[in-house]
């Protein structure tokens, strides 16, 4: 490995920088890294800036002078990993093992012991994804039933708190988004060290994580991410001393700065010292000097801010608690007085007594928190499951959501909480008349992120205030010849710029489009303007996945909040059949007071109260996180409701299918992979979706496009689509609007533009393109039928989503109205079924 060492700073740059951080200024990267080559005098003052800033933090958080710990017990579930870290003594070879795991009775025996001797916390530490490099953990999982070693660790999990009361904090490793959704229900934290930004030391040769695929710091800082996107009370931080230089140091701060502020999740930040350890690749390695750990202790609390929780582990820092006091820690971590530190063995952790008084001779108060920090416990939802709740609240101050020291854990249900139906459930009614209370959360400053941070990571072209510019004249034309001899192709990467001038037509050029996209839907389907009589009906709307874009969902304390019965949502369906629907279209929050059975319980509700009904129901994302809560896969879950006797599902829930700019725009909704895995197991198992695009936020046409390709490409595998729908943006209450980061919707032109597209684009593939009259209005409709639409969508008889966001175009029409909007566009009209054959008289 090269030694990229960067050059030293100089005290006149060590000096500047301080005199900034000493009066609040903002540090760039420079002077970050100059202040980590601060020692003696220079150290000291840096030390005391970072000591004022972490003690305004606990000021401020209602706990001056106090310092945090976790008593726990360590729970090496498995020692086996598919990473090769040339420092680490944890993971091993399965001949060196007795087993590739410890069994259930094991792990319940070490818990047991912690829980009679005060421990709360049940720290789960295991290898990254053994079973994917050693067949002996393959053959231990399949030998006991097991599909993965995550599916182990949440069935632990799920035993430690029912059989003992212990908290689990869990450390598994690289997670995807799925896999956070599946595990955040069984554990009120988890954690994943970033150890570093510096790529280098995974791709090269002699690194200390080459070899090792899940710490490319890539996929790790997805994973901080993802986990904020979830809404996971989350530990993080950085390993000094591995071979990273001074900027590569502070750029792991600053990405860790960035998680923080965009999604606040992270609970918690450590700072460790690398340790040589024998037998490793690493052995003759310098440990981490203690007064390079200090000052970075200390740059990482001056960027990082007083709100920020710091941690050093106190077995690694040779009894230099004062030091590190100084240096601006207010946490010590776990400590256990039942288990060894598994990962540094070598070195003990102190005995609580001496942890206080070491602690107390600095001058703060040694106090014990739980695993989830008391910021988190004192929130509780989001945060926290509720089927976690109890075993949290058993263990807490609620006045400052610090452990209560004297508590024992004992063992509860993991189970569904009693949720209460009720709110302001005539919401689809009153919309119309009253409207909503509020035009925002009363969160509004917090659940979304810091707006700062969202606004810097929106596409340039994409920005409020910046028109969407149209292509080069060629391409336009060569575009229109594309459009009138072979419109698919234009999806095509050969013919990009031709489709992405299109995307930006205006005047004859656009009148042209749109009348091509017309031809285009008379060779597919005729004339004919469909239509469906159906009924909408939102059975929640408490969600706290905090989709920007949405205006929809509320806390369960709004006053515009409600959930549905089950006796509520049949009575709806049922006035629906007998006012002549053939459908229910059913959406809702992502509730998580919603049972496991809910999904289910709706729909087998409706079909015993009306056999007859078309049930279209649940966005992928729904099904995506109640099969998570579930703990079973998407396919499993989809079977259940297939059998309870789901029809088909709405493709909603993909706004547009590039996480780029799906993560500005939703925050926490399922990555764009996982909302094709949704829909195309669906599809497999024969249940039909729409599919759509909600366009005109902070998006822009090479967005669209590549949206349109995805869709494409589902529907080559699978057929499933039953239509395509364009959702213009509704902006008025829209949170990211109002936070002056969106456009105000798309533009006529745009809107236009966008629907001619989707007919071309997805010309042979969806023959369905469908205008939505809700956000379109009337007369926008009908220039729609003109531009390439063939399908009105349904009546719905009450719509509440784009009325909270603020659509002024009512949320029911009448048979006779859809029929009007069809002869004002000259043409005639045909009632359908869901799946677009000939409807019931």
């Amino acid at each position: 490995m090269v030694d990229r060492s960067d050059p030293e700073p100089t005290e006149a740059s060590i000096r500047r920088a301080l005199g900034r951080a000493a009066t609040g200024r903002a540090l760039d990267a420079g002077e970050a890294s100059a202040l980590l080559a601060a020692r003696g005098p220079m150290l000291d003052d840096l030390l005391r800036i970072a000591s004022d800033i972490r003690d305004a933090g606990l000021r401020d958080a209602g706990r001056p002078g106090v310092v945090t710990y976790s008593k726990k017990v360590f729970i090496p579930l498995t020692r086996l990993c598919r990473d090769r870290c040339h420092y680490c003594t944890f993971a091993t070879v399965p001949h060196r093992l007795p087993a590739a795991y410890l069994e259930r009775d094991e792990v319940l025996a070490i818990a047991r012991e912690g829980a009679a001797q005060g421990c709360k916390e049940a720290l789960f530490t295991l290898g990254d994804r053994p079973e994917e490099r050693w067949p002996a953990a393959r053959r231990w999982l399949d030998e006991r039933g097991y599909d993965s070693t995550l599916d182990y660790l949440r069935a632990c999990a799920v035993a430690v708190l029912e059989e003992t009361g212990l908290l689990p904090h869990l450390n598994p490793g690289v997670l995807t988004w799925s896999e956070l959704q599946r595990l955040k229900p069984v554990a009120p934290s988890m954690g994943m060290m970033l150890e570093t930004t510096a790529t280098r030391l995974w791709s090269e040769p002699g690194g200390p994580h080459y070899g090792s695929p899940d710490k490319e710091p890539a996929v790790r800082l997805r994973v901080l991410d993802d986990a904020g996107r979830v809404g996971v009370p989350f530990t993080t931080g950085i390993l000094i001393g591995i071979g990273e230089n001074r900027a590569e140091r502070v750029d792991a701060i600053f990405a860790i700065r960035r998680a923080m502020r965009e999604y606040g999740h992270l609970q918690e930040v450590i700072v460790q010292n690398f340790r040589a350890k024998p037998d490793t690749a690493m052995r003759g390695m310098p440990d981490a000097e203690l007064h390079d750990l200090a000052a970075t202790v200390a740059v990482a609390r001056v960027l990082l801010g007083p709100k920020a929780r710091i941690q050093a582990p106190p077995n690694l820092i040779a009894g230099e608690y004062d030091l590190l006091l100084r240096a601006g820690i207010d946490d010590w971590g776990g400590v256990s007085p039942v288990t060894p530190d598994h990962v540094n063995p070598e070195r003990p952790w102190p005995h609580l007594d001496e942890l206080a008084a070491r602690t107390a001779s600095a001058g703060f108060t040694l106090r014990e928190r739980l695993t989830v920090y008391p910021e988190y416990v004192r929130a509780g939802e989001p945060w926290l499951d509720p089927r976690l709740l109890p075993h949290v609240t058993a263990l807490a101050d609620p006045a400052t959501g610090l452990a209560v020291e004297a508590a024992r854990p004992v063992g509860r249900p993991w189970q569904e909480p009693e949720s209460g139906y009720g709110g302001r459930t005539d919401l689809h009614v009153t919309i119309d008349v009253t409207g909503r209370t509020d035009d925002r959360r009363g969160d509004f400053d917090s659940v979304y992120g810091d707006w700062a941070e969202v606004a810097g990571k929106v596409a340039p072209e994409a920005r409020a205030g910046v028109p969407l510019g149209a292509g080069a004249d060629a391409d336009l034309r060569a575009g229109l010849r594309l459009a009138a001899d072979d419109p698919a192709a234009l999806l095509t990467p050969a013919h990009e710029a031709k489709a992405l001038a299109l995307f930006g037509a205006d005047g004859p050029a656009l009148d042209e489009l749109c009348r091509l996209a017309d031809d285009a839907r008379r060779d597919a389907v005729g004339d004919d303007v469909t239509y469906v009589v159906n009924r909408n009906i939102n059975f929640t709307n408490v969600c706290y996945v905090g989709c920007r874009f949405c205006a929809f969902a509320q806390r369960e304390s709004d006053a515009d909040a409600f959930r549905l019965s089950l006796e509520q949502v049949a009575d709806r369906a049922e006035e629906a059949w007998t006012a002549g629907a053939t459908e229910v279209c059913l959406q809702g929050g992502i509730d998580p007071k919603l049972p496991v059975t809910g999904y289910a319980d709706i729909v087998r509700a409706i079909k015993a109260r009306v056999p007859g009904m078309h049930v279209h129901a649940f966005s992928p994302m729904e099904i995506a996180t109640a099969a998570a809560k579930a703990g079973v896969p998407v396919r499993e879950w989809l079977l259940q409701l297939r059998e309870a006797g789901l029809d088909t599902i709405p493709g909603t829930a993909a706004e547009i299918l590039d996480d780029d700019v799906r993560w500005v725009l939703t925050k926490g909704k399922l990555p764009a992979a996982a909302w094709v895995e949704v829909v195309s197991a669906a599809h497999e198992l024969g249940i039909r979706s729409s599919s759509t695009m909600m366009y005109g936020h902070v998006d822009h046409p090479g967005q669209w496009l590549a949206h349109f390709r995805v869709l494409a490409g589902v529907q080559d595998r699978t057929g499933g689509f039953t239509e395509f729908v364009a959702l213009p943006f509704v902006h008025t209450n829209a949170p990211i609007y109002l936070a002056g980061i969106a456009r105000p919707g798309p533009t006529w032109r745009e809107n236009r533009a966008v629907h001619a597209m989707a007919r071309l684009l997805l010309h042979g593939r969806i023959d369905n393109i469908q205008c939505s009259w809700v956000k379109l209005g009337d007369e926008g409709t009908v220039e729609m039928l003109r531009g390439g639409c063939n399908d009105l969508g349904g009546t719905l008889m009450e719509e509440t989503i784009s009325r909270m966001a603020g659509s002024g175009n009512g949320s029911a029409r009448t048979e006779e109205q859809l029929r009007a909007i069809a002869t004002a566009a000259g043409r005639p009209f045909r009632k359908r079924t869901t799946a677009y054959g000939h409807a019931r008289a």
